[in-house]
């Protein structure tokens, strides 16, 4: 598994240093990790509980695939990690933001979500949504069908739009009408990254967004 714990300042550094490593296969286990090992002061702790050895829920999302699957697993009836168990509470920050918000109830335009887990500031307005995890501040507009699929903070998906087994990066703005995870061959002539397990990736980069630097 890999939980790090960084200085900032000094993650960037070592980010920065490896994109620059021509040699380098840019991979956290690979290269970054045994070139700090190798260098600077670096401890571990073995994931396990110290009196019977058993290892604690730990899922490896160091892949597209891990990574959605882990997420997915949120959305079952009884998942291993119970994130409503009051005995194991998450520390976590959160952002105060209103409760999601499910709007139009007409047999053409019904907001809904089914088996899914909705973040607070979302708003569903029409459209539909199932077997997925939207992440806070995410729109979803009439007639758009989200299914098993990833969305993240401060998305925007459009009007009619169509997603499945999706990640979609925050703050990506989805065009009014767009399918993603429809038709792979679609999906890679526009960019995005569709993995061995299906799973399409989208980031503002791929849409034309320039929302994120990397420097």
């Amino acid at each position: 598994m890999g939980i790090y714990v960084f200085n900032t300042n000094f993650l960037f550094e070592q980010l920065i240093r490896d994109a620059d490593d021509p040699h380098s296969t840019h991979d956290f286990g690979f290269d970054i990790i045994p070139h700090i090992v190798s260098r600077y002061r670096v401890f571990a702790h073995r994931f396990a509980d110290e009196n019977t050895g058993v290892q604690s829920y730990w899922r490896d999302v160091g892949t597209l695939d891990g990574y959605w699957k882990a997420n997915m697993e949120l959305v079952e009836p009884e998942p291993e990690l119970n994130i409503y168990d009051v005995d194991w509470p998450i520390r976590t920050s959160q952002s105060q933001l209103p409760p999601a918000k499910f709007v139009w109830d007409e047999d053409t335009r019904r907001g809904m979500a089914v088996d899914s887990l909705i973040s607070g500031g979302c708003i569903i307005s029409g459209a539909t949504i199932r077997r997925s995890l939207l992440y806070s501040n995410v729109r979803a507009h009439t007639h758009a069908v989200i299914e098993d699929s990833l969305v993240l903070p401060e998305c925007d998906v459009g009007r009619e739009c169509i997603l499945r087994k999706c990640i979609i990066d925050r703050g990506c703005i989805i065009p009014e009408g767009m399918q993603i995870g429809v038709d792979h061959d679609a999906d890679r002539a526009r960019g995005f990254r569709v993995t061995d397990e299906g799973v399409v990736l989208v980031t503002p980069t791929m849409l034309g967004q320039n929302l994120h630097t990397t420097r």
